[in-house]
């Protein structure tokens, strides 16, 4: 069953739309079925790019369903390997996710997409974490945000419950894009295409060392670099030469991720 998850694969890049009518809120069989894709995308050899994104226009995701709350389904339960969502706390998942933001992304919708490599956010979308108003610890938020913006920023968010809008998002840095309504998708599409042009390797080496330095100091994160099995793999492989060899011939690169 796909419980409101849909897939779709258009060559190296995974399309995963939130269908779940009203709001795209996820209970836990949704949150179990989005580990497992982002889990099989890993994975999988052919694919190098996803996209998340939620359907209609009003909402990407709304976060844990309520209705599966009020039924008894409690705060702790296994959410998936990945945590909520599947991208609180993914294991070794190397590939950039781009989220095409289609609306509200409030709760644990705002944590998956704070789980994503490249925001791209509709200017009708707003974000939330509104679990204060219940008694309710955002745990990813709280941890992700104020690595993403300036603490004060992040503290009075997540202390207030408040709503923030397009504008504010990337007045911050934390949407790299911000597109009319309804062209979310196309964008991720478009950033997409540029991401599966490029060199298979160093994507999983630019992800290893953002992680793995993230509270380095610098210093010591040229260590981790010269240490990183996934730097080594693309300053030995054949991509680098060729690389160097179609700049010099001026002709677009083959890649062979190897």
């Amino acid at each position: 069953m796909t419980h409101g998850i849909n897939i779709v694969r258009d060559g190296a890049v995974l399309e995963v739309t939130i269908d779940r009518p009203k709001a795209n809120a996820l209970d836990r069989n949704a949150s179990c079925r989005l580990n497992e894709v982002f889990t099989s995308f890993r994975d999988d050899p052919a694919l190098r790019i996803a996209i998340v994104t939620g359907a209609g226009e009003r909402f990407f995701c709304a976060g844990w369903d309520l209705k599966a709350a009020a039924a008894g389904e409690k705060s702790d339960e296994d959410w998936g390997v990945g945590g909520f969502g599947g991208l609180n706390y993914p294991r070794n998942l190397d590939k950039p996710i781009i989220s095409a933001v289609n609306g509200i992304a409030c709760g644990g919708g705002f944590e998956v997409v704070l789980g994503t490599d490249i925001i791209v956010m509709e200017e009708h979308a707003r974000f939330a974490l509104p679990e204060i108003n219940v008694a309710v610890l955002a745990d990813a938020g709280t941890i992700k945000l104020r690595r993403r913006i300036p603490y004060h920023v992040a503290v009075e968010f997540l202390m207030t419950g408040r709503w923030m809008d397009a504008v504010e998002a990337k007045h911050w840095g934390l949407a790299n894009h911000v597109v009319p309504k309804g062209e979310a998708l196309a964008k991720a599409r478009e950033i997409a295409r540029q991401l599966a042009a490029g060199p298979p390797l160093l994507f999983p080496a630019i992800k290893q060392l953002l992680r793995l330095t993230e509270m380095v100091p610098e210093h010591e994160a040229f260590a981790v670099h010269d240490a990183l099995h996934a730097v080594q793999r693309v300053i030995q492989s054949e991509d680098l030469k060729e690389g160097a060899q179609a700049f010099t011939e001026k002709r677009t690169p083959r890649w062979q991720g190897r």
